[in-house]
């Protein structure tokens, strides 16, 4: 696999990964039958952000990059948050 076709695959990787976490908080708040964000959802939002944000880098594309850097602060700080609430609560 060539270079090109590698940062194309992580490209992808990353908008797929990135686009999944629509369907499942879509899906999960379908089963509750109520709006919900699963922890899943920031999971999969940072992922697919840390792979877009490597493709990003890869192409030199400053206003992707900025707004990939930030999106990844968020996504990570929220998980922070959802971690120090369940330790909170245990």
């Amino acid at each position: 696999m060539g270079r090109e076709t590698l940062w194309l695959v992580v490209g992808f990787a990353g908008q797929l990964t990135f686009t999944g976490r629509f369907a499942l908080q879509w899906l999960y708040s379908e089963y509750k039958k109520r709006s919900l964000i699963p922890v899943g959802f920031w999971y999969l939002s940072l992922v697919g952000s840390a792979l877009l944000l490597a493709y990003a880098i890869y192409r030199e594309d400053p206003v992707f990059i900025v707004g990939q850097s930030f999106g990844f602060i968020v996504y990570l700080r929220n998980l922070q948050l959802i971690a120090r609430q369940k330790e909170q609560e245990t």
